[in-house]
């Protein structure tokens, strides 16, 4: 299953575009909603690199492919672990990227790697002609380089370089179905690590954080601030082009739909939500406390493929309770984000 930051919903809106002048946006949407199977040279399925079982602090092992504009995989290895800064900035932000995903998880949970065990991290930039996304595909992160009149280059958000590698730590740790509930949290998950990483890497606190997703892909001419926001789903953009964010942050609002395997980056805005009200309660360094109760929560195994958001909701407080305590105020702060979005466990 590919995962992609840019839903399905706002490109095929942006595909039906016929305003003069956004002929390309409308081409360039089209063209990324229809080439959802990559070509693939010298193999016929995904092959991972062993992993090398070592401590977090073996460092990250990085490798950077260039596409050349097409859309056939790997490409042609530009940059590895250990070389200098090529010039190319997607090359570059890609690679710096990998590796402030790994610290992030390193630092913090003492994971090595996406999978736990030193597993290489692969990347492809320049995907395709004005490739209006970024994906994981179960074995590497591929970017895009947008159409320049809507989308930038996808390297250039580190938020969306670690929620598309935390798919890969959530393949490896709690597979979740990639539709529905389950599909939603799958999405949650994945912005709640992206943010992560950036804040990480920051060394920003919860109350200088943006709690945006993708802050920085749209161009100038997009009346928007992001692809997301988990501090207010539903409030990211609102744009004549892009139309209004969808995103609910409560259950009544939930959205029942077949599009976008059942709502996937839709209602994600909800545990989304629910995450910033529990980092917020608790300030500080989100990833020491909340983060680290969502990480017990993805690594713990109690999570079956189909899990819905009450499930999540009592995993996560079961690992408040398990890490700080009965009583403590990691515990409560979790009870009460997700009471206070409509999810009662």
């Amino acid at each position: 299953m590919r995962c992609t930051i840019v839903p399905p919903y706002l490109l095929a809106r942006l595909s039906r575009l016929d305003a003069s002048g956004l002929e390309t946006v409308a081409a360039a949407a089209h063209e990324t909603l229809m080439h959802t199977r990559p070509l693939r040279e010298a193999r016929q399925s995904a092959v991972l690199r062993p992993a090398d079982p070592r401590s977090p602090g073996g460092g990250p092992q990085r490798s950077i492919s260039d596409a050349g504009g097409r859309e056939i995989l790997p490409g042609t290895v530009v940059r590895s672990e250990g070389g200098t800064p090529t010039g190319d900035p997607a090359v570059d932000e890609a690679y710096d990227g990998l590796g402030a995903t790994y610290g992030l998880f390193a630092d913090a949970f003492g994971r090595a790697s996406i999978d736990g065990r030193g597993l290489g991290l692969d990347a492809t930039v320049h995907y395709g002609a004005r490739y209006d996304n970024a994906f994981w595909d179960g074995e590497r992160m591929v970017f895009g380089d947008g159409d320049g009149e809507v989308f930038r280059r996808f390297t250039l958000s580190l938020s969306v370089i670690g929620h598309e590698l935390s798919h890969g730590v959530t393949q490896y740790s709690s597979p979740l179905d990639y539709s529905g509930q389950s599909g939603a949290l799958n999405e949650s998950i994945s912005d709640v690590f992206g943010a992560l990483v950036e804040q990480h890497s920051r060394q920003q606190t919860t109350d200088h954080a943006s709690w945006l997703i993708g802050e920085e892909l749209f161009t100038d001419m997009v009346e928007g601030a992001a692809l997301r926001s988990m501090k207010a789903p539903g409030t990211a953009y609102n744009d004549d082009v892009l139309g209004v964010d969808p995103q609910p942050a409560h259950m009544r609002d939930f959205v029942d739909t077949s599009d976008d395997n059942g709502g996937v980056h839709i209602n994600s805005g909800i545990p989304n939500r629910a995450f910033y009200l529990v980092a917020d309660s608790l300030g500080g360094y989100a990833w020491q406390r909340a983060g680290q109760i969502w990480y017990d929560t993805l690594s713990g195994g109690a999570l079956a493929p189909r899990a819905t958001f009450v499930d999540f909701a009592r995993a996560t407080q079961q690992s408040a309770s398990s890490r700080f305590g009965e009583g403590s105020s990691e515990l409560e702060a979790v009870e009460r984000a997700w009471s206070s979005v409509g999810v009662r466990s």
